[in-house]
């Protein structure tokens, strides 16, 4: 099944517009060598997005700063996806100390095509948590009511693609477009 990708980036809000899409098609440059290294896999995937989709998704990632007591949150937010082992790359900018000021990631429409690929919803209604379908307090771990919602959820979660993709359609929610 052919899906759709979309590479999103997280940029410095620091930076004006058009630096933040600078320094965003940086990271996709980046992102491009880092494919031919890791792989056939990862560079079939980024030349299927680069010669077919092509659509991208600016995010803005907060602050950068890479000092360990104080990092910023776009370092912490780079540190996540690599934690989390979700494929991408950053920049870093010489003319601003090299500090990071994009981090680019490759994502299938399981993620983010919500019409094709809506949220779960419980049998049971009255006990969702708005915005996630979910009642638990963690939209990761739901609590379940019996077995047979359980099933249907785990059904769900593999057919979104896997606990990567339902942590990816939980974390972006923080984000707001650059």
């Amino acid at each position: 099944m052919e899906l759709e990708l979309r590479m999103y980036g997280l940029v410095n809000y620091q930076l004006t517009g058009i630096q933040q899409g600078i320094q965003f098609l940086h990271g996709v440059v980046e992102y491009g060598e880092m494919a031919k290294e890791k792989g056939r896999d990862i560079l079939e995937q980024y030349n299927k997005w680069a010669n077919i989709h092509k659509t991208v998704i600016l995010l803005n990632g907060g602050t950068t700063n890479n000092n360990l007591e104080r990092l910023g949150t776009l370092n912490q937010n780079l540190q996540t996806l690599i934690d989390k082992q979700i494929i991408c790359s950053k920049f870093e900018e010489p003319d601003l100390g090299d500090q990071i000021t994009s981090v680019v990631f490759l994502i299938d429409e399981r993620v983010f095509n919500k019409e094709k690929y809506p949220d779960f919803v419980f049998d049971n209604q009255s006990n969702k948590t708005p915005g996630y379908g979910m009642w638990s307090n963690d939209p990761l771990n739901p609590d379940f009511i019996n077995k047979e919602e359980r099933k249907r959820w785990e059904d769900w979660v593999e057919s979104i693609g896997g606990e990567t993709n339902l942590w990816l359609r939980s974390w972006l929610k923080q984000f707001r477009l650059a």
